[in-house]
């Protein structure tokens, strides 16, 4: 499983003319499952992402969680980061899961995360073409792995 997250001051999601989902202050995430993926490895990133300490306290310090500034989550669905570009100039998504099992994995995913964070989790929308805009905070960018733990 692998999280791109972006501490943004307000980020949203088009599909088409409707918005599904926006959120103010927060985090943006896009995450891409394997599918060697388990509940363990969605677990350790729902801790990861409720108490890494990414957010500025009142000395301008990066020492708050999301839950201690009551950010919100926007999280969307991007099979595109488990591409490898070993080979050629064409992306291998071979790494990334099946749409079936990757779907189920990321509704799991929203709704753990939401019971974690006691709060709506907004979404994208799984397998759709997404606009995603954002106003990247910072700019903050951080890529985890819960393969790798580093």
């Amino acid at each position: 499983m692998r999280c791109v997250i972006q501490r943004v001051s307000e980020a949203k999601v088009e599909v088409g003319p409707r918005t599904t989902g926006a959120i103010g202050h927060g985090l943006l995430v896009l995450v891409g499952f394997e599918s060697e993926d388990e509940e363990a490895d969605e677990q350790w990133m729902i801790n990861k992402l409720l108490n890494m300490r990414i957010f500025a306290d009142e000395e301008g310090v990066m020492n708050k969680s999301i839950q201690e500034v009551e950010g919100e989550f926007l999280v969307v669905s991007q099979f595109t980061l488990h591409a490898s570009t070993k080979k050629g100039h064409r992306p291998s998504y071979i790494k990334a899961d099946r749409p079936e099992s990757a779907a189920s994995k990321y509704h799991r995913f929203v709704i753990e995360l939401a019971k974690a964070q006691k709060k709506l989790v907004e979404t994208g929308e799984f397998g759709a073409l997404m606009k995603v805009s954002l106003v990247n905070d910072g700019p903050v960018t951080i890529i985890i792995d819960s393969r790798k733990r580093e």
